[in-house]
């Protein structure tokens, strides 16, 4: 199994017919971040590496972190939105009063990533129901534009492909969107590696690129939002 995959551009227009979910993986446990639980520190958006000019029309300051991301995927347009808690779940929630998500609680957060794609999987129903397709995306990463989730959208909507990994100058990031035919497949996730096995395993996976620097850059420490 390789670690590469084939760089696509996104479509520049297309028809969103399809039903297309989103699901904010918000259960960890922050251990690299210290005491505190990173998902709910506030970022400032005048910092010049906290948020890019293009996006801070939509941001304000004091928006707990996992707000942000949860944010991303509602004004991307995506429908519904579930968000996987575990650690601190109470004020995770807390933090998402509000927002138009379906709360999911995962007791299993603490075995790994996995359980919180399985989490989700179950959330969504791997039975014939009106979603097509996922966008898995992680609480930790704020600094995405809803443009980059929709641009794996379009691309899915054109066919490119049923596993779709956002990317920024050929390298792979976050978020992923699978077609549901594979939801079996991450609904077996296991461990801290999410759905990166499956993603990697589907024939027809490929990166697309956003543009934005965003899909890159996660919060694992205090300096990461400096």
């Amino acid at each position: 199994m390789e670690d590469t995959l084939p760089v696509v551009e996104p479509p520049s227009e297309y028809e969103a017919d399809s039903v297309v979910a989103g699901v904010l993986l918000a259960a960890g446990m922050s251990t690299r971040y210290g005491d505190e639980n990173k998902l709910l520190t506030k970022l400032d958006s005048s910092s010049s590496r906290a948020i890019d000019d293009s996006n801070k029309t939509r941001r304000s300051d004091g928006i707990p972190i996992v707000r942000q991301s949860a944010m991303t995927l509602i004004d991307a347009g995506l429908d519904p939105v579930v968000v996987i808690v575990g650690h601190q779940s109470t004020k995770v929630m807390e933090a998402l009063t509000g927002l138009d998500v379906t709360i999911v609680e995962n007791p299993d957060y603490e075995s790994g990533q996995g359980s919180s794609v399985r989490a989700g999987i179950r959330a969504l129903g791997t039975d014939d129901n009106a979603v097509e397709a996922a966008v898995f995306a992680l609480g930790d990463m704020p600094f995405i534009r809803p443009e980059s989730v929709r641009a794996l959208v379009s691309a899915y909507e054109a066919g490119v492909g049923s596993a779709l990994a956002a990317g920024y100058n050929n390298d792979r990031g976050n978020p992923v969107l699978f077609d549901r035919k594979h939801f079996p497949n991450l609904a077996d996730c296991k461990g801290d590696v999410g759905g990166k096995h499956v993603l990697l395993s589907v024939d027809d996976a490929v990166i697309v690129n956003t543009g934005d620097p965003g899909v890159l850059r996660d919060i694992n420490q205090r300096e990461d939002h400096i």
